[in-house]
Parts: structure tokens; sequence; C-alpha cells
């Protein structure tokens, strides 16, 4: 890894996600690694995506107040002190692949932000 990142290890090896991250398995979020977070970052934010959607961009997790400290969300889990918002499932939490159809792409993307949000 070089440069700010997130990586999904859980998909590192396949382009499908395993059945346990999405709707019809578990339905718990994947382990995240981060890597090279700028040095005057006070939060971190992160935000699963499906672009892909019928009705248009689908939100799967938002996660905000996230240490600037932390290299990894493990699988199933949420870091101390961070938030979670609301997603298109009308949950606060993670909310796994369920296209309806057809084959959908998922972004995970991470933000270093310069202050923490209000929760």
């Amino acid at each position: 890894m070089s440069g700010f990142q997130i990586q999904v290890l859980s998909l590192r090896t396949t382009a499908l996600f395993p059945k346990k991250f999405t709707c019809d398995g578990a339905d718990v979020n994947p382990q995240l690694l981060i890597a090279n977070v700028p040095a005057r970052t006070k939060s971190l934010s992160i935000d699963v995506d499906d672009p892909d959607a019928p009705a248009g961009t689908w939100v799967h997790w938002v996660v905000w107040n996230i240490d600037p400290q932390t290299l990894e969300i493990k699988e199933h889990s949420v870091p101390n002190g961070a938030n979670q918002g609301l997603n298109d499932f009308s949950k606060h939490n993670y909310g796994g692949p369920c296209p309806p159809s057809g084959t959908h792409r998922y972004f995970f993307k991470l933000y270093a932000l310069d202050t923490i949000l209000a929760a």
C-alpha cells in the first residue's frame, strides 16, 4: 500500500463479495486496512456505496469520527468513538450488497478530515 488509502482485505482475492458480507449471509462489514493518513488529519470518514443501483447511488455504510490513528477496522466492528449514519436500508449500520439483479460495483471511500464532526 502506498499513499493514503483504504484496502478491503476480504476482497483482495476475488471480484465477488464473499456471502457473509452480503444480505444473503451474515451481513457484516469486511476487514479494512487504512494506510498513510495525512499528517494533520483530525478524523476519518468512510462511505460505502453502489453507483449501479436502479434508483441511483445506494449508500451501504457511513462511518465518521474515526480516530486518525486507526490502521484497521476488523470484520463486523466499528472503531471505538466512531459514529454510524443512516444508510439507504434505513439502518445505522453496515448493509451489505443485496442487488435486485445483475452485477454491481461497490466503492469504499476513505476521507481524511480536518475536523471532528458533530454526532
